[in-house]
């Protein structure tokens, strides 16, 4: 198993960095938080053909894998960019699976039509029952219901902090039918019965939006279980991603201010403490990484062990940026720890991604009952 990156992919992920690269988005992360508009990185993302990653190339898309969709993402954290893509890529990927109309994937993969993911958590060794994510406290909300005639289905429900909801043409909602089996359903986002409701919290880089569904209508997708999972799984891994890439910045950033800022006659980097908090970083990142490499892998070879390897991946970088994201702060003293300093926007980006999609808490229980259950089931 080889889990270097092919040329091809270090291509996708540096040219990714390039396109980024043309925007100041720290800068428009700080002004947003101060009622400022973020920059509309759509185009970008069209230009460069994101839009279509998931999609297979006889609809218009660019028919690749999980992995490759990873490095985009990660790019983008690595700058705390704000592109709606975390909703778009899962939905593109559950439509394309269901052969979803050619015309509508071709609009989909050119960027003419914004996806976005409606999620329902699939059920575990702890509760079984497919759910959706509340607006507040801890206690899973029930997923939308679904109604079906055919290819048509009416779903009624709701479900907070969807990302990418807002601005989205298209919705795509996994819900459950009477019997509680998972359906996904394409939504219009101008279909009547349907309303976001636009939302921020922590981080003013990250479109979150509740939507209501109250007897809309749309197009039930053709999917198995093992399908709609994925899409769950494949959220995780994204937004995991995401999340390494700004691990990756914020330890460039410690190092970098470490070697330059001196005390009592020595740089600070010199020091036991700031040495090992670095490391330490450094060890989290790595450890993130070989996971991120596996998961992708196991989207496309090995989709039996894609869930646990997505949510191990989802603990592991959920971890390493709020431990990176402290030490951003920590190692700059006591300017990182004021509005001066940027460090505090990787401080919010951090707190928000840990609880999103469930939260890496949801994630690390799934890992610890698919490795109990592995055990339990192997011989003494």
């Amino acid at each position: 198993m080889n889990f270097e990156l092919s040329d091809e992919q270090v291509f996708l992920r540096e040219a990714a960095r390039g396109a980024l690269g043309r925007v100041n988005t720290v800068a428009a992360a700080r002004e947003a938080l101060e009622g400022g508009a973020l920059p509309d990185l759509w185009p970008t993302a069209i230009q460069a053909g994101w839009t279509g990653l998931l999609i297979s190339e006889d609809h218009g898309g660019a028919g690749l894998g999980a992995l490759d969709a990873m490095l985009v993402l990660a790019e983008a954290g690595r700058v705390l960019a704000g592109i709606p893509l975390l909703g778009h890529l899962p939905a593109t990927a559950l439509l394309d699976r269901a052969g979803f109309s050619p015309e509508s994937l071709g609009q989909l993969a050119d960027g003419t039509i914004r996806a976005a993911y409606v999620p329902a958590r699939p059920g575990d060794d702890r509760d079984p029952a497919w759910t959706a994510e509340p607006a507040s406290g801890k206690r899973r909300a029930p997923a939308p219901t679904v109604v079906r005639d055919g290819e048509l289905a009416t779903v009624t429900g709701h479900v907070a902090w969807v990302p990418d909801a807002p601005g989205a043409d298209l919705l795509v909602v996994v819900g459950v039918d009477e019997d509680g089996t998972p359906v996904a359903v394409a939504v219009g986002e101008r279909a009547d019965g349907v309303r976001v409701e636009a939302t921020t919290a922590y981080d003013a880089t990250r479109s979150l939006g509740h939507v209501t569904f109250d007897g809309a209508q749309g197009r039930a997708l053709e999917l198995d279980d093992e399908g709609l999972r994925s899409a769950w799984f494949l959220a995780q891994g994204l937004l995991a991603a995401e999340g390494l890439g700004a691990v990756e910045e914020a330890l460039e950033r410690s190092v970098t201010y470490a070697k330059e800022r001196f005390t009592f006659g020595r740089a600070i980097g010199s020091y036991q403490a700031v040495k090992h908090a670095l490391t330490e970083v450094l060890r989290r990142q790595e450890n993130t990484r070989s996971l991120l490499y596996y998961a992708g892998w196991a989207y496309d070879d090995a989709p039996g062990e894609f869930p646990l390897a997505a949510s191990a991946l989802r603990v592991a970088a959920g971890g390493a940026l709020d431990f990176a994201a402290r030490e951003l702060i920590s190692v700059h003293g006591g300017i990182g720890a004021t509005w001066e300093h940027d460090a505090p926007l990787w401080f919010r980006r951090a707190q928000l991604s840990r609880r999103l999609l469930g939260g890496t808490a949801e994630s690390a229980d799934r890992v610890a009952g698919e490795l109990l259950t592995s055990a339990a089931g192997t011989p003494a």
